[in-house]
């Protein structure tokens, strides 16, 4: 193990990682099992974990080496750890196995919620690829589905000021905070008196993120297992804001609100503690590994895990790919709405005028539930202006913010086009909804992802003597890709607070990417 270890703070219990880390599955488990051991027994643990759609984060490892610590489920045999001795009062050797220090051995009651946000359950196929079989198969069932339209509590509000500074006036009113019910539920009224029975521990990997900036801490709260208010109104601030002013920012207007609750309500009464990951790409192999590992109960175990991701997933390009070809696992991406990382990740690399060709082998549907669906494919990925005419004409899609901004952020502004090659959609549905399409089995013939490298690739057309250079990406969701020109640009509309107040006429300026990149007043 390659690594830098700075020293914590006492919220902060680990902070373990740099650019050449590799954390092998024993350097996990020697920082996460002192640290619950550290916690003391408990009635009840609650597990937080991303769905299948962040499987590389390897929180599915993670939540394996809880249930084994916890005695919850059994250890793989090569895994076991030494017995523990001791004296029984003849004076024998008595050997007791298991996986905690502690002499308590029944396993406390663990439940798994996956934090879905607005994404389909996960599958039984998902659960066992990506949490193991021996938790697959546990009886009772310890998965839980949250169902964001009706499984929440309001528990507090931000104040409209900062909605309203966030938005540049355009929501002028208070953000909910909202939570599963099950998690509000695990609340102690007075920790400074009485011992934590439960403990929640949030599992995730932080990475550049389209909406919040950069992903997970208290988005997998709030917005994981948060309700329907709160993510439509979060999904619209950031839009609002700017995708292109927000992707690889760990501090944002938005992020501000959620921090705002977390302090508010979160810390003072929930045993609350984030497990964060840092995944980085072996640039020999193609393989996967993790850089960093993050253990804290505050912001601080966030922003050293952000400023790691920002070296290792955070790719800036000299000059811009006039063509980028992004390749969606089949087994991750089901839907647009997932699927459209490749448009947020690539936009501030792809040259005006370019071409960003995906390949969607797993995509049969556009939005995550039936009424996100039937929105997209009603309204479409048609530019911003369109968007928001069609929000100011339809009642139905003003309670959907959520859907308006995918909208926004789905569509290049006509900066350059996005050719969809989807594995189960038809021509009239791509096309019905704003993209290009093409064939997936004749576009794989010319972009064969089985010998395409992460990177600059030169296709060569014999026949016509040619050479076409283009940009691949392998997976989105594993990093943010900007020329420095257009992110340089992006900061600097950042620091003068370029989100301004739009109407459906407005103008986009170049590289825009959605509302808070708008320059033109109304007209």
């Amino acid at each position: 193990m390659n690594d830098k270890v700075q020293e914590p703070p006492r919220s902060l219990v680990c902070a373990i990682g740099s650019e050449e880390t590799v954390l092998s599955d024993e350097d996990i488990k020697a920082k996460l099992i002192p640290f619950l051991e550290s916690l003391g027994p408990r009635e009840d643990i609650l597990i937080l974990p991303p769905d299948f759609t962040r499987f590389h984060s390897q929180s599915g490892k993670i939540t394996q080496f809880i249930s084994e610590h916890y005695n919850f489920t059994p250890r793989a045999k090569d895994d076991a750890p030494p017995s523990k001795i001791s004296k029984t009062s003849e004076g024998e050797d008595v050997s007791i196995k298991g996986g905690s220090d502690t002499e308590e051995t029944k396993p406390p009651k663990m439940q798994i919620l996956p934090a879905l946000g607005t994404h389909a359950p996960m599958t039984e196929e998902q659960i066992k690829t990506m949490f193991g079989e021996e938790l697959a198969a546990k009886k009772p069932n310890p998965f839980l589905v949250h169902e964001w339209r009706k499984d929440v509590i309001t528990i507090g509000r931000a104040p409209s000021e900062m909605v309203k500074d966030a938005t540049n006036g355009m929501v002028d009113q208070p953000w909910p905070a909202q939570l599963n019910k099950l998690v509000w539920s695990k609340r102690n009224h007075d920790p400074k008196t009485q011992p934590h029975k439960s403990l929640i521990l949030s599992i995730g990997q932080v990475v550049p993120h389209e909406v919040m900036g950069m992903a997970n801490f208290n988005k997998n709260l709030f917005v994981g297992v948060g309700g329907v208010e709160a993510i439509n109104m979060s999904h619209f601030i950031g839009a609002v804001y700017g995708m292109e002013n927000m992707m690889g920012r760990a501090s944002n207007p938005l992020r501000s609100i959620l921090n705002y609750a977390s302090k508010t309500y979160l810390e003072k009464e929930l045993d609350l503690w984030y497990v964060l990951t840092v995944m980085g790409t072996n640039k020999i192999t193609g393989g996967l590994e993790m850089r960093g590992l993050y253990i804290g109960n505050d912001i601080e175990c966030y922003n050293r895990a952000c400023d790691l991701s920002l070296k290792v997933n955070f790719t800036l390009l000299e000059k811009a790919p006039k063509k980028v070809v992004v390749y969606l696992d089949e087994g991750e991406y089901h839907s647009t709405w997932l699927g459209n990382k490749a448009i947020y990740r690539t936009r501030m690399a792809i040259a005006t005028g370019g071409e960003l060709i995906i390949l969607a082998p797993g995509v049969r549907k556009f939005g995550e539930d039936d009424q996100v669906d039937e929105l997209i494919r009603q309204y479409g990925y048609v530019g911003t202006p369109a968007v928001m005419k069609a929000m100011e004409d339809s009642p139905i899609l003003k309670e959907n913010l959520s859907a308006v901004a995918h909208l926004i952020h789905g569509s290049s502004e006509g900066r350059f086009s996005v050719t969809y090659c989807p594995g189960h959609l038809t021509r009239e549905e791509v096309e019905g909804v704003g993209f290009k399409y093409q064939d997936l089995n004749e576009v794989q013939k010319i972009y064969d992802t089985k010998v395409l490298k992460d990177g600059w690739n030169v296709k060569k057309d014999e026949e016509n003597g040619t050479e076409e250079e283009f940009y691949y990406v392998s997976n989105p969701a594993l990093g943010l890709w900007a020329t420095q020109d257009r992110f340089k640009e992006t900061e600097e509309k950042t620091e003068r607070n370029a989100a301004v107040s739009i109407s459906s006429q407005q103008v986009a300026c170049d590289g825009s990417g959605g509302v808070g990149g708008w320059e033109k007043p109304p007209v």
